[in-house]
């Protein structure tokens, strides 16, 4: 269920940036007004993300992941019904709103469900959803899109099935019970009562962990956002210039726009494996991810040949599309490979009555990240993204000095 309510996420989150043309013809605005709309939905997730965090702490993964997958769902339904660009932006700032608290729900969930060895496996089969929800969205959307001939309709029946979602989660998902705790958490220190020991959310910022936590989503995330939020308009974009129209960009992007991110899923379960793999043979958890993490961060620097390959003279359009999508394929592996398996370093370092306030908290710095990075694609030319490229291959390397540095156990007093 948890597979299914973040392919819905995705899927929401992206009818923005696949039927990009057609809203901004309707709504008359351009580039930099669709950054703006962009950064509402961000802001608002970025804000959300920490008191989703602490939401589910206190009250449990069902009802806030309830909560958080009906309103997205109302949210996208009203976005279909917006009368101008201001009710559309509010309508993406309240799915900015509700969204977090599925990634802060399922990773307090997979924590109470799975042992260590089997943690990051299950981690990414549930948040490859995410992977998937961005495979299928340009097929499902463009055949939707050609189907109604309306962008309204898409995201309002997008929004009616996320509504279908929350009205089975509230019958499928049941609180472990005490043999399943006592297999996957029950080795946590305690204290003499039997509760387990946990930080205060202030004692939470006297950790360096947390603090590596935030400075690796801050400066990570922003290469996802990227691909989910620009790289198709990017693509259809390739097509304009070779004189494609936009029904035969559409069509393009409906065929090709999803193979980076079924790549990236399909390696993401791989690595994830991995990181398990190790930890069955008698390496440390947080030794194994990092080993892992780190190593895969090597794909970045593939980033700075986009411009190169998009520039090319001489060189067939097909195989400009082709290259790309192949070098954003290996980008997407590498970032969910870190989106897959940092929620899992958290489960690791910190109480679990803590995950998903960390979770939160470096997420909300991701997004902010990630607005901030945003809202300078949309400010400079094309011609200038040259720089953007570069910046793009070494944030993930950045990233890993920071894990490699800063995050290790952390245990309450």
């Amino acid at each position: 269920m948890m597979f299914l309510a973040i392919i819905c996420n995705y899927l929401d989150r992206q009818l923005l940036s696949i039927l990009k043309p057609e809203i901004l013809d309707h709504f008359s605005i351009g580039d930099f007004e669709y950054a703006w709309i962009v950064n509402v939905f961000l802001l608002c997730y970025a804000i959300m993300y920490p008191i989703s965090g602490i939401l589910v702490d206190k009250f449990g993964p069902k009802s806030v992941m309830l909560g958080g997958i009906t309103v997205w769902s109302l949210a996208c339904i009203g976005a279909g019904w917006a009368p101008n660009v201001w009710v559309f932006a509010a309508c993406r700032g309240v799915l900015g709103l509700a969204e977090p608290t599925i990634f802060a729900g399922q990773i307090v969930a997979v924590t109470l469900w799975f042992e260590k060895k089997q943690r990051a496996t299950a981690n990414s089969l549930c948040t490859i959803g995410g992977s998937l929800g961005a495979v299928v969205a340009p097929i499902v959307i463009a055949w939707l899109m050609g189907l109604l001939g309306y962008w309204q309709h898409v995201f309002v029946i997008s929004g009616v099935v996320g509504l279908v979602i929350a009205f089975l989660w509230i019958f499928i998902y049941k609180t472990p019970s005490a043999d399943i705790l006592a297999k996957t958490v029950g080795s946590e220190v305690k204290t003499d009562s039997g509760e387990q020991k946990a930080f205060t959310f202030k004692g939470l910022f006297k950790t360096k962990t947390l603090w590596g936590g935030i400075l690796i989503r801050l400066v990570s995330d922003p290469v996802w956002y990227f691909c989910c939020f620009w790289l198709p308009g990017f693509l259809r974009g390739m097509g304009a210039r070779e004189g494609l129209t936009n029904e035969q960009t559409l069509n393009m992007i409906q065929w090709i726009g999803g193979i980076p991110f079924l790549v990236g899923a399909i390696g993401g379960i791989l690595t994830s494996a991995w990181s398990d793999a190790l930890v069955k043979r008698g390496k440390p958890a947080l030794d194994a991810r990092k080993s892992m993490l780190i190593t895969i961060a090597c794909l970045a620097p593939l980033c700075m040949t986009v411009p190169f390959i998009n520039g090319a003279e001489g060189l067939a359009f097909a195989w400009k599309v082709g290259l790309v999508i192949a070098v954003f394929s290996l980008v997407a592996v590498m970032c969910l490979s870190w989106l897959y398996t940092i929620p899992v370093v958290f489960a690791e370092t910190f109480p679990v009555k803590n995950i998903a306030s960390v979770m939160g908290l470096s997420c909300g710095a991701g997004a902010l990240g990630s607005m901030v990075f945003n809202q300078f694609v949309g400010s400079i030319p094309e011609s200038g993204w040259k720089i953007l490229f570069i910046l793009m291959g070494v944030l993930h390397l950045v990233a890993s000095l920071i894990l490699w540095k800063l995050v290790r156990p952390e245990h309450a007093e």
